[in-house]
């Protein structure tokens, strides 16, 4: 017999409820449904659950409840302040529409399967304007933190929300898995920070840095006259295909900064009302070193 999960979905729209249930119905798991914060508390000091999903309201009931507890929070309409509370209230994960059954899918398989401690998230400041935070170096502590800054809010569209959470996904498991060598002893600093006109993030890993002549198997790095050149160089190291995350990362922000040493980067995205000029620069071409690939 494979290990059984029990689930419990609370207080979510009737219709969310049903597509939830089926999307997540598995061999060796069970789910039930609260209406309401009472019945969900009566629910849990019965036979405990291993996850519970339901919506940012009724967080702190059940946090009382079961301080330990992993809740993934959903939510019609994010907002940085709700995001805030979520945070600090140690909320597992969170998802707010638009979104996908399957993103809700990988997000519980991730919490039932993967072990996490109480502080693979260290809040250093949560404020709606600047949010910041120290994860341990585990992809999996990556993929729950993401939709909390995503939800922190943008101000942009979303084929421009879709562009920046992706840049800052590839610097941020860059420096998990390459600065941080996926060694949960080791952390990554990250802060979101939103001014009226750009939003900021930053990522810090413990890694040593590497210089820009290091890179030779990153696109990133390629000669003009050779824009391939770094698939060959891959192949002559072994590594896998790949190498253009640096390059998609830099394309899809207005600025991306980084520190001498190469371990810091800061990516820059301007919003709607900011100036023309800093609107219209052109994206800037630093020469300081670039992050490991």
């Amino acid at each position: 017999m494979g290990e059984r999960h029990r689930l419990l979905i609370v207080d979510l729209d009737p219709v969310i409820q049903e597509q939830l249930a089926a999307a997540l119905a598995a061999p060796g798991r069970h789910i039930e449904h609260a209406n309401s914060a009472g019945d969900a508390v009566m629910k849990m000091n019965g036979e405990p659950f291993d996850l519970v999903i339901s919506n940012a309201d009724l967080l702190e009931a059940i946090v009382q409840v079961q301080p330990s507890k992993r809740v993934i929070l959903m939510t019609c309409s994010a907002t940085p302040e709700s995001v805030v509370r979520a945070i600090r209230e140690r909320a597992y994960s969170y998802v707010a529409q638009p979104f996908t059954l399957q993103s809700v899918v990988d997000l519980v398989e991730t919490a039932l399967y993967n072990p996490a401690g109480d502080d693979d998230i260290e809040v250093l400041s949560a404020k709606p304007d600047w949010l910041s935070l120290r994860l341990r170096c585990k992809l999996e502590t990556a993929d729950r933190i993401l939709p909390f800054v995503h939800g922190m809010g943008t101000g942009l569209g979303e084929p421009e929300q879709l562009e920046i959470a992706t840049a800052f996904r590839e610097i941020l498991l860059n420096a998990i898995e390459h600065g941080g060598g996926s060694d949960p002893r080791n952390k990554v600093t990250l802060t979101f920070a939103r001014s009226a006109r750009a939003l900021y993030y930053y990522v810090r890993d413990p890694g040593p840095g590497f210089s820009f002549e290091k890179l030779a198997h990153a696109a990133v790095a390629n000669p003009e006259e050779s824009p391939i050149e770094h698939v060959r160089v891959r192949e002559e190291m072994g590594m896998r295909p790949g190498g253009y995350g640096l390059l998609m990362t830099r394309n899809l922000v207005d600025e991306m900064i980084h520190n001498e040493a190469g371990n810091e980067v800061l990516l820059i995205k301007y919003l709607p009302n900011a100036n023309e000029d800093s609107k219209t620069a052109p994206r800037q071409q630093h020469n300081q070193p670039e992050p490991r690939e």
